[in-house]
């Protein structure tokens, strides 16, 4: 059978890349046409787009980039008609992903979202659209099965693929780690600003900042895939700072502690059991207009999953030098730290158990055995 797949930024791309290999187990005859990244590129199929041709973040930079983006939908339509696939899989990516199934479901194209877009943080009314344009809806956040609950939607809970990708990776030799990469044998600090351009220009120097207080560690930025060390390096200058491209997973797995931005990495910092402050600073406009659209107590999935303040947030204005030093203090003490390991694994247990991609490939391709 044939699946078209469209994924966007890193974290679809492994969600996409861990799913894509279930599909072939489960259909060994499957035919997989993608947007998405080299995660999913590297398991097979045929590779439309990259997600870091159309990374856009905020309000503003969309409607700066729109003629790209329409051009993009577009193209992305002619691409399916053509194609012709046996179902659709859609995986986050809201902004891009609900127009081509709105699309899609009027051509009477079978139709999956893997991974909600997040309607429970803004925007509710979105819920009747997604109910129309979608036929299954499989969620990996707890809360979601009872937020759609509510509006007379069934939707399968099938926990969180991160669980899966963190514990069936290779254990890194952290003395290998550290030689090949060049760096010593102090406690290392993860700084995880983004992807986008936008967020590391906007957080990176402040992160590094704490460098000139904290001489004890060793400060290592975990580089997108996304991106090219040329652009971080603007933000270093001539500090001493270790730089990891496209390899957070084993740069985590051996980290005392981490500044991340908001957003999957929080989740995944987590998960790797490593202490954090979540940092974000958006463009002045898009966070005022974000603030007045999104009804949430907390950014980062850790509380919201939670429902607690489990680690600290620093946002927009709070995220000063001044701040970021007092909330890096604060992971830095053993009793604290001790908090937080409790609270982490209460997080997994939440979260269920292994099998996320599995789950959503044997559904699919039986649904569409079904047929």
């Amino acid at each position: 059978m044939k699946y078209y797949i469209i994924a966007g930024e890193a974290s679809g791309d492994l969600h996409g890349a861990n799913l894509m290999k279930q599909l072939y187990k489960e259909d060994s005859s499957a035919e997989i046409r993608f947007w998405g990244g080299d995660l999913m590129e590297a398991v097979g199929g045929t590779l439309v787009t990259h997600y870091k041709e159309r990374a856009f973040m905020g309000f503003i930079e969309v409607i700066m980039n729109l003629s790209k983006v329409l051009g993009f939908i577009k193209f992305c339509k002619k691409d399916i008609a053509q194609f012709q696939p046996d179902t659709l899989i859609f995986i986050d990516n809201s902004g891009f992903n609900l127009r081509i199934a709105k699309w899609a479901k009027a051509q009477n194209f079978s139709t999956n979202y893997y991974i909600s877009p997040q309607v429970w943080a803004s925007r509710s009314g979105r819920v009747k659209d997604i109910r129309r344009d979608i036929d299954k809806l499989f969620v990996i956040l707890p809360f979601e099965k009872e937020f759609y609950k509510k509006y007379d939607y069934s939707v399968e809970f099938v926990g969180h693929p991160l669980i899966d990708a963190i514990a069936d990776r290779t254990q890194v030799d952290e003395a290998l780690f550290r030689e090949t990469h060049g760096l010593g044998n102090k406690p290392i600090i993860a700084l995880l600003p983004g992807s986008r351009k936008q967020e590391i220009a906007k957080m990176l120097s402040v992160m590094l900042s704490l460098m000139d207080d904290f001489e004890g560690y060793e400060f290592v930025i975990a580089g997108a895939p996304s991106q090219d060390f040329s652009f971080y390096k603007q933000f270093i200058g001539d500090r001493k700072v270790g730089f990891i491209n496209n390899n957070t997973y084993d740069l985590l797995s051996i980290s005392f502690a981490a500044l991340v931005g908001s957003g999957t990495a929080t989740l995944e910092t987590a998960l790797f059991k490593v202490p954090q402050v979540v940092c974000y600073k958006g463009s002045t406009i898009s966070y005022q207009i974000a603030k007045r659209i999104i009804t949430l107590k907390f950014i980062s999935l850790v509380n919201l999953i939670m429902d607690k303040e489990v680690v600290q947030e620093l946002i927009q204005n709070d995220f000063t030098k001044k701040k970021l030093k007092a909330a890096f203090l604060k992971i830095l003490d053993p009793a604290h730290r001790e908090k937080l390991f409790e609270a982490y694994f209460e997080l997994e247990t939440t979260l269920g158990g292994k099998g996320a991609s599995s789950k959503v490939a044997q559904q699919i391709v039986a649904g569409l055995k079904a047929k």
